[in-house]
């Protein structure tokens, strides 16, 4: 039997297979009349972007597509995106696929009725005060992978190429007005992005979870997303057409990205960094960084680790939940080491000198220094036991 809700936690959201048909009603009741679609180059032959333009079109809607968007996403993207956007007169973003695409669309968005620089809303102190809030377009985000959760986030990732650092750009309004989260459309998702998206949605739930600072509601909704993951993930990556666990799969990913709100951690900015190095894939990043980073931090988050453990079906241990992580790992085929994908030893002093400034690292339950960064990512690279 389908799953199928309609939430407004934390925006208005429409779950269920065959849900990407409202697209078009969803456009008008926003006032978008000429929407660009915004995905990536491996998505544009995919015959429900072929849809989506037709059912548009339909709909009496003058569609544009845009599609240039890297893995990472660029500063370079955003401004090719943000000229297509109006040299094509749009009023509205669709972003469609994973977090690249959905980061590069929410950044275009907010750039369509700005004069200053991408840059200057970079995620520090209160540069988002800078924005026109009335020149940010209204956003429909359809995920097409179940991991980032960047469909109910406020910000986009966006690697300055120029100085080789991934930023963090942030405004309110980027929250999209509408989220479609339609099973179907994962249904192609390979077994190893499947994996690796899955556990990017684990370690924003994680992450939130060992955050310092008091959120019981983040919390509470990590403690369940980490529980979903563990049920559903595998039997995902096991049969890809398994349209119950793909459902709970986004679900999942749009709940970590909520919980974490309270914070994240050094595996987010060990993973910023390598990203912005070796243009390496975020979520497996943090799927190997993970079990090394809670080894890092297990002298401040034992007992609530043991807690979380006990919460989830495991034995209430520490070492338990860790022996978990590494043998879902395993069952995933997640490699248990940063050098399997090619992460090379001499980089280890450069990454801890830019983890220990990415914004990730000041909600990390220790605050690191850049040696000890550059300790963890070593380890990680080179697979140094964690039990």
């Amino acid at each position: 039997m389908a799953i199928t809700a309609n939430w407004n936690y934390p925006t208005s959201i429409s779950l269920g297979p065959g849900r990407v048909r409202d697209v078009a009603r969803e456009c008008q009741i926003l006032g978008i009349k000429r929407p660009l679609i915004v995905t990536d180059p491996g998505l544009c032959d995919f015959p429900f972007t072929g849809t989506l333009q037709t059912d548009c079109t339909a709909s009496g809607l003058a569609v544009g597509l845009f599609s240039k968007v890297h893995p990472n996403p660029t500063g370079e993207d955003v401004e090719a995106g943000l000229i297509a956007y109006r040299q094509g007169e749009h009023d509205g973003i669709i972003a469609l696929g994973g977090g690249s695409s959905l980061d590069a669309g929410k950044a275009i968005a907010l750039m369509a009725g700005q004069t200053r620089s991408l840059w200057d809303f970079e995620d520090v102190g209160d540069n988002w005060t800078r924005v026109n809030a009335s020149g940010v377009a209204p956003i429909i985000a359809i995920p097409t992978t179940a991991g980032t959760g960047s469909e109910v986030g406020r910000a986009s990732v966006i690697l300055d190429v120029r100085s080789h650092e991934k930023k963090i750009i942030f405004h309110p309004l980027m929250m999209p007005k509408k989220v479609i989260l339609d099973p179907e459309l994962t249904i192609g998702l390979p077994a190893g992005l499947t994996a690796a998206t899955g556990m990017d949605a684990m370690s924003h739930a994680l992450e939130a979870f060992c955050a310092p600072g008091y959120h019981p509601m983040a919390r509470g909704i990590s403690v369940e997303t980490i529980s979903m993951v563990k049920t559903w993930l595998p039997l995902a990556f096991q049969d890809g057409a398994n349209i119950e666990a793909r459902t709970h799969m986004l679900v999942a990913s749009m709940m970590g990205a909520t919980a974490f709100q309270r914070g994240l951690g050094a595996m987010h900015a060990i993973a910023h960094s390598l990203g912005a190095v070796f243009g390496a894939h975020h979520g497996m990043l943090n799927a190997i960084l993970m079990p090394y980073v809670l080894k890092a931090n297990q002298s401040v988050i034992e007992d609530d680790v043991a807690w979380l453990s006990q919460a989830i079906g495991l034995d209430g241990t520490f070492e338990a939940f860790l022996k978990w992580i590494l043998t879902f790992r395993e069952e995933l085929e997640i490699p248990h080491d940063l050098a399997s994908i090619g992460i090379t030893p001499d980089c280890a002093d450069h990454i801890g000198q830019m983890s220990v400034v990415d914004p990730s690292a000041g909600t990390n339950p220790i605050l690191f220094n850049k040696k000890e960064y550059s300790e963890i990512c070593l380890d990680a690279i080179q697979g140094i036991p964690t039990l």
